[in-house]
């Protein structure tokens, strides 16, 4: 119950991240700083907590390796956890994510993002800095496909951030390296899998950007993120992982399979009180595709600038855009999410039969509405309100009861 009270104090206080550490005090990141939000944590406390969210399975398992990650809901809300040591003792760096996966209109992301996802192959590149939401956005636009398409979607993750139920897609979801060994063996044995559309949590490594790039080139569509400060930087990196002597035909291959590149940064509204997404949006226009088989990635911005015709954003464009936003989407309370439960999809409270025009339902009591509901159905007698033949009505009824 305590570590769950600090996930929610931080939440409530709208911290992205919270850090943990033996004998220190509890630091959360709020916009951006660095705040104190609590007393020092014991460092048997903290051990405690440690192993009830590892379980006894992956606890000697970080014992030996030093490191641990998980996801986890505590309280409804999701967050992301690194376990690892340091000189004072264990420490726990978390992350929290949004309480459950959201759609693009939930995210406060603009309508446009649906047009990436209308094509049948390719890839779309969603990068950012640290902590700016790219695996919200991600998730987004997974929801955004499996609310309209059926599709064959294979995930590669590490770890699993949000769990999908199916909608109308198909979602394998696969965890590196539970579910596989490497996101490189994972991206080949996907392959072998019939998918329609392949999620890679991040590009990290040269072999992940080839094979990533070599399964949008054969027919699938291929989502992933990568860290950058804007889309030049992102396409700039992509090509320079390789070797030199193959970059232009890393360069060519990316020009011809390119179908979105976004770049995005998390700003804090003060008004609103809300982190929004500010994004910066490449589309694989003529001039786009030249450039990036040129290598001139610093014509880049150009290209966005004189691009919005066409669909493109800019990080000032997509700004003026959130100036003239005001239906802004806030995310639950902490109370909300705790009594929602873990995710828990709840139904709809029953429709209230509405009274027949002209007449009135009368209040009962308490016994007389047990009475009722422990009374069989009974036939209902529509009685007019005016022109009332009470002969009438008396022989109706003997008639009804006989």
């Amino acid at each position: 119950m305590l570590f769950e009270e600090w996930i929610e104090q931080a939440y409530s206080l709208g911290a992205s991240d919270l850090h943990l550490e033996a004998d220190t005090p509890i630091v959360a990141r709020i916009r951006g700083e660095l705040q104190t939000i609590g007393a020092p944590v014991a460092g048997a406390a903290l051990e405690q907590i440690a192993r009830e969210l590892l379980g006894g399975g992956r606890w000697p398992e970080f014992v030996e390796r030093g490191s641990a990650d998980i996801c986890e809901s505590v309280g409804g809300i999701r967050l992301r956890a690194n376990f690892f040591h340091t000189v004072r003792g264990l420490a726990l760096a978390i992350r929290l994510l949004a309480p459950s996966v959201k759609d693009l209109r939930v995210c406060n992301l603009h309508k446009d993002f649906r047009k990436l996802i209308v094509a049948q192959s390719g890839l779309i590149i969603v990068s950012g800095p640290t902590g700016s939401g790219k695996s919200t956005t991600l998730a987004a636009l997974i929801e955004e496909i499996n609310a309209t398409r059926a599709r064959n979607i294979i995930t590669l993750e590490s770890p699993i951030e949000y769990l999908f139920a199916n909608r109308q897609s198909f979602i394998r979801q696969r965890e590196i390296p539970t579910h596989s060994p490497s996101f490189e063996q994972g991206i080949i044995d996907s392959l072998r899998e019939n998918p329609d559309v392949l999620v890679i949590g991040e590009m990290r490594t040269p072999e992940v950007m080839r094979l990533t790039l070599n399964a949008a080139e054969t027919g699938h569509l291929v989502l992933a993120t990568m860290h950058s400060a804007n889309c030049a930087e992102a396409l700039s990196r992509l090509c320079m992982s390789f070797p030199s002597d193959i970059q232009p035909s890393v360069r060519a291959q990316l020009a011809d399979c390119v179908v979105a590149v976004c770049c995005q940064r998390l700003d804090f509204l003060s008004a609103q009180r809300l982190h929004v997404p500010r994004c910066e949006i490449l589309l694989p226009t003529s001039g786009a595709k030249g450039t990036i088989r040129s290598g001139n990635f610093s014509q880049i911005p150009t290209v966005l600038q004189s691009g919005g015709e066409e669909g493109m954003w800019t990080f000032e464009r997509y700004q003026r855009w959130i100036d003239q936003m005001t239906d802004w989407v806030h995310p639950p309370s902490a109370a909300a999410l705790r009594s929602a439960g873990d995710g828990a999809v709840r139904p709809a409270p029953p429709l209230k039969a509405r009274p027949a025009p002209g007449r009135t339902t009368a209040p009962q009591s308490p016994g007389r509405a047990a009475a009722d509901a422990r009374a069989p159905a009974e036939e209902v007698i529509e009685v007019p309100v005016e022109d009332v033949d009470l002969a009438a009505l008396a022989r109706t009824i003997l008639e009804r009861k006989s």
